[in-house]
């Protein structure tokens, strides 16, 4: 047995130890300086963009139109990715229609586009969100109106 354990300790001596930041070739912390790291995720400015054409290319962009409730009179926080603790973008007042889009995979929030609130003189101005019709793939968002993740408990599915 210590016959093992000598090469083991001599190997683990060997041994070239270094952050897990260092080791991932993809992440945009990677080669940073230690003192440019954030300590912890919620730190780092994180933004998720909103999916479109997760239902293929046959159908919608956004397969589901949605409408705030119980948002109260402060509104839902339209925020930069699916947790609480995200960057908030915007508030959506109570009524307010969104596309839905895509959900988290615990789906406590949805992906929307909001739906931009028709101009009363000439509904003509009012943007085209461009997710009521098919896309050719999956692909981020990029559209003219707002996007982001909303709490999935406060939306109510009115179409789709």
């Amino acid at each position: 047995m210590r016959a093992l354990l000598i090469p083991l300790l001599i190997l683990s001596a060997c041994s070239r130890t270094s952050d897990i930041y260092e080791e991932l070739p993809n992440s945009s912390l990677a080669g940073a300086p230690r003192e440019d790291v954030p300590e912890s995720r919620m730190d780092a400015p994180v933004a998720r963009p909103v999916t479109i054409g997760e239902d293929g290319p046959r159908l919608d962009a956004c397969g589901a139109l949605g409408r705030v409730t119980r948002a109260g009179s402060g509104g839902l926080s339209l925020r930069a990715a699916p947790f609480a603790d995200a960057k908030e973008l915007a508030r959506l007042a109570e009524g307010q229609r969104a596309w839905i889009c895509t959900r988290s995979l615990d789906q406590k929030w949805l992906g929307v586009v909001v739906q931009p609130a028709p101009v009363p003189d000439n509904a003509a101005d009012t943007p085209d969100c461009a997710v009521s019709s098919p896309v050719e793939r999956r692909q981020p968002y990029a559209g003219p109106c707002p996007s982001g993740w909303v709490s999935s408990a406060y939306v109510r599915l009115i179409a789709g």
